[in-house]
């Protein structure tokens, strides 16, 4: 949702809205929020008030986009006929922890969520298990039979998860610990499953762009020999000042081709995709035929499995890049007998 602030916040095309990124591909949001107007420092105002909202923010900048209209948005999606059967990761972080407690901005992320598009009313329920709407609470991984139609929420905000149904059990998935821009990336685990993640953002200069793209696409392989289910988060976003602004890294500059200019993010993930994928015509077609016979599970089991959640600066750019089907193609390839569809 950050739109706004170029070139320091603004990290996605204006051209890019949510319904458009949504209908193109996107099945994982991040949305960074704050509240406005910021609460007093008073302890009195740890409860909000009528006129408090949350907003999209991205660093200092306001994004200038209501959390009401981000959930109208995915609702009208997960409730159209394209929609439907889809499932969207909605990861939420509190972007104005320097001003607003974080009770305040939990208990307003919730409240707007049950008052908002696909929320639902508990006050009918009366006492009976409360229907979450389009949402899915818990801390853990489902099936993509399970939510269907849904938002599965990562929480990296919540505190102790006071105010939501079960406490931290009922706040989505939520990592306890987020290490700030780990070079290395860092794992945890959940409920049996590996979460590996990979969120080095705080890279020197542009000149760190092919290290950022190594150990990011790294982190998209899950290790063959993990005895439990591995799920790779991936961050291909950066920024510092001066020399690695979001465009920059994201799209690079000048003519690369030419060797004059820095060829950026987007491009090199996608010349790796390629690279990955563009070399078995013959593992493609059967991993998506209906009929597979032994000698091609033998050819899909060998190609790579590129899983996990990926997050992209201006991921439609540069043009033509098609960067996206390259992403979506990957959940058809490298598929094992009775896993993902088989």
């Amino acid at each position: 949702m950050a739109f706004h602030g170029w070139p320091i916040s603004q990290c996605q095309s204006p051209s890019t809205p949510l319904a458009s990124q949504l209908l193109g591909g996107i099945r994982v949001i991040d949305v960074r929020l704050a509240v406005i107007p910021p609460p007093s420092p008073k302890p009195s105002a740890l409860n909000a008030t009528r006129t408090q909202e949350l907003i999209a923010y991205h660093g200092l900048w306001p994004q200038k986009t209501p959390f009401t209209a981000i959930l109208n948005d995915v609702h009208k999606f997960l409730t159209s006929p394209i929609g439907s059967k889809e499932t969207i990761i909605m990861s939420i972080k509190q972007e104005d922890f320097a001003v607003t407690p974080a009770p305040l901005f939990s208990q307003l992320v919730r409240d707007t969520i049950v008052r908002g598009p696909g929320g639902w009313a508990e006050a009918s329920t009366k006492g009976a298990e409360v229907n979450k709407g389009m949402w899915f609470f818990e801390n853990r991984i489902p099936k993509l039979g399970e939510v269907r139609g849904k938002v599965v929420l990562l929480s990296r905000f919540g505190g102790n998860g006071d105010g939501w149904d079960g406490g931290l059990e009922g706040l989505g998935i939520h990592p306890t610990t987020w290490p700030d821009s780990d070079k290395n990336g860092f794992e945890w685990e959940l409920k049996g499953t590996r979460v590996r993640t990979h969120d080095w953002y705080g890279i020197p200069s542009f000149f760190s762009i092919p290290e950022k793209v190594q150990r990011a696409t790294a982190n998209l392989l899950p290790p063959v020999d993990s005895l439990q289910p591995v799920l790779p988060i991936t961050y291909f976003s950066a920024a510092s000042f001066p020399l690695a602004f979001p465009p920059m890294v994201a799209k690079g500059f000048g003519w690369p081709k030419w060797g004059l200019g820095v060829e950026g993010v987007n491009r090199k993930v996608g010349g790796w995709l390629l690279d990955k994928l563009g070399g078995n015509a013959a593992a493609a077609s059967a991993s998506k035929s209906d009929v597979v016979d032994e000698k091609q599970r033998e050819i899909v089991a060998e190609e790579p499995r590129i899983r996990g959640w990926t997050f992209l600066d201006y991921y439609s750019e540069p043009a033509g890049g098609d960067l996206i089907p390259l992403l979506v193609e990957c959940n058809f390839r490298g598929r094992k007998l009775g896993e993902e569809g088989w």
